[in-house]
């Protein structure tokens, strides 16, 4: 006789064959509830009710490393260069209120870690006339008249949609 090892787990002594929520959840959902993923993605979610605007603005959370026993948590901000200052100045502020929010002492200790904004300034190498010329040169080497119809037809569409 065949031996079945689908739904073999360690102990068999479950009610009626009900088996209990921790067998049925993934292995890597379970990591991250025994690691309080949850409280990480409750902070994230309520980031700009739990600290000021201006905090909130300048600031965000990163990373967070607790023990098993959820307590004496490490926040991980990310926070803009140049306003690091006024994150320092409100580290108490933020873990009381991260504190309050939960209801229990969760996070007792913040880090910082400053990032550089990007900027969104677009750097042109070349002229759009230099560019045009070098497309005029292209065109003249293709012998289809349909294909450099099309061709011109295209980059002159391209040119208007960025100008």
């Amino acid at each position: 006789m065949h031996n079945k090892k689908n739904n073999n787990i360690k102990s068999q002594n479950f009610i009626q064959g009900l088996r209990p929520f921790s067998s049925s959840i993934p292995r890597g959902i379970k990591k991250i509830l025994k690691k309080g993923g949850y409280n990480f993605s409750s902070i994230i979610d309520n980031w700009s009710k739990i600290v000021d605007q201006e905090i909130s603005e300048i600031c965000y959370p990163n990373s967070i490393k607790s023990s098993k026993e959820m307590s004496n948590a490490i926040l991980n901000l990310n926070v803009i260069h140049g306003k690091e200052l006024i994150v320092e100045y409100q580290k108490r502020n933020i873990i009381d209120r991260i504190n309050s929010f939960f209801g229990y002492n969760f996070v007792s200790q913040i880090k910082l870690k400053i990032i550089e904004v990007e900027s969104n300034v677009k750097k042109k190498s070349n002229s759009p006339t230099l560019q045009r010329k070098n497309f005029e040169k292209k065109l003249l080497a293709i012998t289809n008249v349909n294909l450099k119809n099309s061709l011109n037809n295209l980059v002159d569409a391209f040119e208007k949609k960025n100008d």
